[in-house]
């Protein structure tokens, strides 16, 4: 013992600490396996804490959260809330989560738990009848944004800054102009995304164009910019946003109302959201609903889920390999073995997409 003492000591006031061992190599080799949620509810939503903590949201009012990686799911109804689709879903820890429904004028709304589902507050019940929200995220516990489809020639986002107990709108003149039925698609809850600080991205569909709305000051100004995913129709544009890093970034969707027809319905970004070029299509057919990267994979590793089935892409889009065929809303991952795709009838499946040896 004390000659190993002796032999670091000399290392370290040479300044050479000794190096920690390598980490054996990942080695992809995608396994899938189906999980007991105890519902048949559709769940839309997923909100991965960490291997062992993933929080759901779905139809009739349903979430569901699990505290060992899945082996066992505790399902239940947000009391009163049993005619709303929870279409988001965003948790911070095992206590703490909020659920966002969707629908014209009072079905959107906000819940809020801190006690791990046993109740929820209503934090927030939208009192415009046009105005239909779709997602929402938080950059920390205390600081968030929700999306709302446009009216009026306007889109219409709220912020949070003291953990979801109130919300303000953002004035519709910080918020670029919206083109003729222009909104987005709660495929997914995951729309809008915040990244790192200050920065949040929304994806559009039903208008123009698809395009991405980006903020670098926690909303407080916005610049749009558009994407090469088929748009101009009421039922195509972008589903899902997600980043790997502040740089580097995919938005996903496509034309939902053509589920067996394939189109440009994948583009990446490696300047922020500035620009977007296309990616190659999903090797299922249809659009879409969601999306996530991997984090910690050794390649830029992304999964893309819709109704047409599942699939990954170990090269930042570039190409796909198919998953599985079964239908799939929604997609988040902890690490490289240890994600969940969900979709109708309860479904919920764990994807480990590497091993160490």
């Amino acid at each position: 013992m004390g000659i190993r003492f002796f032999l670091v000591s000399l290392l370290l006031a040479a300044g050479c600490a000794p190096r920690p061992a390598p980490q054996p190599a990942w080695t992809f080799e995608p396994v899938l396996t189906p999980q007991q949620s105890g519902t048949d509810a559709l769940f839309i939503g997923v909100s991965v804490v960490d291997e062992a903590v993933v929080w759901l949201s779905g139809t009739g009012g349903t979430f569901a959260r699990t505290l060992d990686g899945g082996a066992t799911w505790q399902a239940g109804t947000v009391p009163g809330a049993d005619s709303l689709q929870f279409r988001d879903v965003e948790a911070f820890d095992a206590q703490t989560a909020f659920l966002l429904s969707i629908g014209n004028g009072d079905q959107s709304r906000i819940y809020h738990t801190t006690d791990g589902g046993a109740t929820w507050a209503l934090r927030f019940t939208n009192a415009e009848p046009e105005a239909f929200f779709d997602c929402m995220d938080f950059w920390d516990a205390r600081h968030g944004l929700a999306f709302s489809d446009s009216f009026d020639g306007a889109f219409r986002i709220i912020r949070t800054d003291d953990g979801g107990r109130t919300w303000a709108p953002i004035p519709s003149e910080d918020l670029p102009p919206a083109t003729e039925g222009e909104g987005s698609f709660a495929a997914s809850g995951t729309c809008l995304v915040t990244v790192g600080e200050a920065a949040a991205y929304v994806g559009t569909g039903a208008g123009a164009a698809a395009r991405v709305l980006r903020t670098t000051d926690r909303g407080r100004t916005w610049t749009t910019h558009p994407t090469p995913i088929v748009g101009g129709t009421a039922t195509s544009g972008i589903a899902s946003l997600t980043f790997r890093d502040p740089q580097h970034g995919a938005a996903l969707g496509g034309e939902i109302g053509a589920p067996n027809a394939f189109a440009d319905n994948v583009a990446v970004t490696d300047d922020g959201g500035r620009t977007w070029r296309p990616g190659a299509r999903t090797p299922f057919p249809g659009a879409v609903y969601g999306a996530a990267y991997v984090p910690g994979a050794p390649q830029p590793t992304l999964v893309a889920v819709g109704p047409g089935g599942a699939a990954v892409s170990t090269d930042d889009a570039r190409s796909w390999a198919p998953l599985d065929s079964l239908t799939y809303w929604s997609a988040g991952f902890a690490s490289p073995r240890a994600g969940w795709i969900v979709g109708p009838g309860g479904r919920v499946v764990k994807v480990s997409l590497y091993r160490r040896p």
